[in-house]
């Protein structure tokens, strides 16, 4: 007799019971998916650091502002490719007041020179250079908000006190997947003719492309080193490092993250343990009736534990079939053009799917051992006395 059949088909004898514990096993495989996705979609802006990207702010704070002289100053320096600059207008849209996006002052030429990775065609960057109040977009913000070619911006003032009008002159795509294509810039030159005599020529940061061989912590180093006894000292990080001191601010958060997934699963252990020890009870005598024509202690264990195994693979199966059109298709691409600065990539990784397989098969096995040791340890007599 083939055991493993014999308790694939013993699951189906309750099928109220045994679709309630599957629907269980796989919502909490789901949450778990989730959150799992959620550390590594987090972990993964990493992974996509330019090592030959560095920015440079204030030592004291990114809110203190930074002689726009720096620029040239560092541009000079041995090892430099390319320096850009940007200011945080922080603008809001009053047509789109809800929907918050990057708007950046920033300097054409350089910064798409820094920022290769943004793609724009010849036509649209030539119309963006020489428009000022030109404006370029991600495709993604674009879309979001409605925006076309030739479309008039009104940005309300949210770091400035004044509004701000734009013309989209040009929408920028990407070469790489973890690239920001929500965000909004627009001329510095622009920006800080608006702003006072005292406030003008003040940069927010630098964001400066070494040559290839240069190491980042070397030049970092030069950098501050140069700016050390001037009034405004700065630090210099590389992108890399940026991403990890940001992802350093929610290290609580990541670990409640990891410790409410591990609750999950326990939740789904005691989920299948309960639902195999229900079954055991009301088939304590089946079970005796076994050992009576010569089943061995052994055997009934293996269909116990068969059972649960079978539940937990129709779980997690139920689970990879719902988290893929929920997850990657549905709340990650969502996260991707909304919040593609903090999730370049969202999406269940094959290393979560397998984990999460794994983990209902080793929590199914789990679940049933004391249950399925406790049947396989009666007597035939007690066994078939007994009455679930």
């Amino acid at each position: 007799m083939n055991l493993p059949l014999l308790a694939a088909r013993n699951v189906l004898r309750n099928k109220v019971r045994t679709g309630l514990t599957v629907l269980g096993v796989a919502v909490a495989l789901l949450a778990f998916m989730t959150l799992r996705t959620v550390l590594s979609a987090w972990t993964q802006a990493e992974e996509f650091s330019q090592k030959d990207r560095m920015a440079v702010r204030s030592k004291i704070s990114w809110v203190v502002l930074l002689p726009k002289k720096y620029v040239q100053e560092v541009k000079d320096m041995a090892g430099v490719q390319a320096v850009t600059w940007a200011n945080w207008f922080g603008g809001r849209d009053p047509k789109h007041k809800q929907e918050f996006f990057a708007n950046l002052a920033v300097d054409p030429e350089s910064a798409l020179q820094v920022y290769d990775e943004f793609i724009v065609s010849a036509e649209q960057k030539q119309a963006w250079v020489g428009d000022r109040q030109g404006a370029i977009v991600g495709d993604v913000l674009a879309r979001k908000m409605g925006w076309k070619l030739g479309s008039k911006v009104t940005l309300t003032g949210g770091v400035y006190p004044f509004d701000m009008e734009f013309n989209i002159s040009a929408i920028y795509t990407a070469t790489r997947r973890g690239a920001d294509r929500n965000q909004f810039m627009f001329h510095w030159a622009y920006l800080n003719e608006k702003l006072s005599s005292e406030r003008q020529n003040r940069v927010g940061w630098l964001i400066v492309r070494t040559k290839p061989g240069v190491v980042s912590a070397e030049m970092s180093k030069r950098i501050d080193d140069h700016f050390k006894s001037s009034g405004m000292p700065t630090l210099s990080q590389s992108e890399l490092e940026l991403n990890r001191s940001f992802l350093a601010a929610f290290t609580a958060i990541l670990t409640a993250i990891n410790v409410v997934s591990i609750v999950i699963l326990a939740i789904m252990a005691l989920i299948l343990g309960n639902t195999i020890a229900m079954g055991v009870r009301e088939r304590t005598g089946e079970y005796g009736v076994l050992r009576a024509i010569g089943f061995l202690p052994r055997h009934v264990l293996a269909f116990i534990v068969g059972e649960s195994l079978v539940v937990g693979i129709m779980g997690g199966g139920l689970a990879l079939l719902l988290g893929y059109p929920l997850i990657n298709m549905g709340m990650g691409r969502w996260l991707e053009e909304n919040m593609g600065g903090l999730f370049p990539v969202f999406g269940i990784t094959t290393a979560t799917a397998t984990a999460a397989m794994v983990l209902a098969v080793v929590l199914a096995a789990i679940a049933a051992a004391w249950p399925a040791w406790r049947a396989s340890q009666l007597k035939v007599v007690d066994a078939l006395r007994r009455v679930g």
